[in-house]
């Protein structure tokens, strides 16, 4: 089984975690993936904990099913390997700067003068242009800039420091996928590639969603706790007397009868349907007495077999052994070099015709470069020459 982007071959010069989770995806859906990654200055995700088998666990999942070549790009004879990959691997993704790969002379123009059918994917901070694009950042500091930090967390503790990477991920991975698979779409219409800028604060900037229509279309300036979805409604997490918190979603009337009817107060409803602040404001505080009153194994049952959009808060343990996440199928056991197997996350799409199983974890610097430059023509003793000159480090 090849999967449905097996036509697909990437060149992968990102490190870290928005360019990788992308690629990653592609490969997961058959994209031939290669990673050129310097020698010198390995990728920081190698040495973040937790390892496992010695090997970091994140670098493990995010580089599943990539080949590696390390190449040393200060080198002219590196230079000359990538443009000769570039006429076969028709596909680019970089998460430098702007500008460095011009310097290095492997930039979109040097190479789509070598293949015009180049799909050139660049994800940054702040994009291509504008008075931060050569500014650093991480994606604490990308959701700070697009608004999205002002109206999440509480009015009496502010922003909250999320669990996940919403700008790296939702915004430059997943973003990155999007626009590469347009460009693809449109060179089967036109047979031309094209460059690809993703800025992940553009991105997280989308992801403002509904409170930033509202305020773009009636000035609302959406506030922490001042909005239906964020704290401001009885859309909120509860927390159990022994102190586990259940999320409560059900905005809609059904919902909302049903979730007050099981915890025995059904006049509570018309609180819920009201969108005036004080007794949105009071259907909280009733919500809070009555989940704190029952226990999680108690609310747990109370509402296992009612739709009330009530679902406790799983620690990330607990989800891997949830019966609907083990059902979807969402972990996936990944082979070791040695022949073991490690416990990851699978790929989240799924595909009537099915995907390919995994074929191996995140491998070593330069696991492939000379499989690599055999399949694209180098001869062993130009392989030979370049490992004497230090191309491979």
């Amino acid at each position: 089984m090849q999967g449905p982007l097996s036509s697909l071959k990437v060149l992968d010069f990102s490190t870290l975690l928005p360019g990788p989770f992308a690629s990653l995806l592609l490969a997961d859906m058959g994209a031939e993936v290669l990673r050129i990654e310097s020698p010198n200055r390995p990728d920081l995700l190698r040495e973040l904990p937790p390892h496992d088998h010695g090997v970091s666990a994140s670098h493990a999942y995010l580089n599943r099913n990539k080949r590696s070549l390390a190449l040393d790009l200060k080198q002219a004879q590196a230079i000359e390997v990538v443009k000769r990959l570039v006429a076969d691997y028709d596909i680019v993704l970089e998460q430098f700067r702007p500008g460095v790969m011009d310097r290095l002379g492997i930039g979109y123009e040097a190479l789509k003068a070598i293949n015009p059918r180049l799909i050139y994917v660049a994800i940054t901070g702040y994009g291509q242009t504008g008075p931060y694009r050569d500014r650093a950042g991480h994606d604490i500091n990308y959701m700070a800039v697009a608004g999205l930090a002002s109206h999440t967390g509480r009015k009496d503790s502010g922003p909250l420091p999320l669990g996940v990477q919403v700008a790296d991920v939702a915004g430059g991975s997943l973003h990155g996928v999007i626009g590469l698979l347009a460009a693809v779409v449109a060179r089967h219409q036109t047979g031309q590639g094209q460059y690809v800028d993703v800025s992940m604060t553009d991105c997280a900037f989308s992801l403002n969603a509904l409170a930033g229509a509202g305020y773009l279309a009636a000035g609302i300036e959406p506030e922490r706790e001042t909005q239906m979805l964020n704290g401001g409604s009885f859309y909120d997490y509860y927390r159990s007397r022994d102190g586990r918190w259940f999320s409560v979603g059900g905005l809609e009337p059904a919902f909302l009868h049903r979730m007050c009817a099981a915890l025995g107060r059904p006049e509570l409803a018309r609180l819920g349907l009201s969108f005036v602040p004080d007794e949105q404001a009071s259907l909280k505080h009733e919500l809070e007495i009555e989940f704190e009153r029952r226990s999680c194994a108690e609310l747990e049952e109370l509402f296992a077999g009612i739709d009330a959009c009530v679902e406790p808060v799983l620690s990330f343990l607990e989800a891997t052994q949830h019966p609907h996440i083990q059902a979807r199928e969402m972990l996936s056991q990944v082979p070791r070099d040695d022949g073991s197997a490690q416990m990851q996350m699978a790929c989240p799409v799924k595909f009537s015709a099915g995907l390919p199983a995994p074929r191996h974890i995140g491998v070593a610097v330069g696991a492939h470069s000379a499989q690599v430059l055999t399949e694209a023509g180098f001869s062993a003793q130009e392989i030979e020459s370049m490992g004497e000159a230090g191309v491979f480090g």
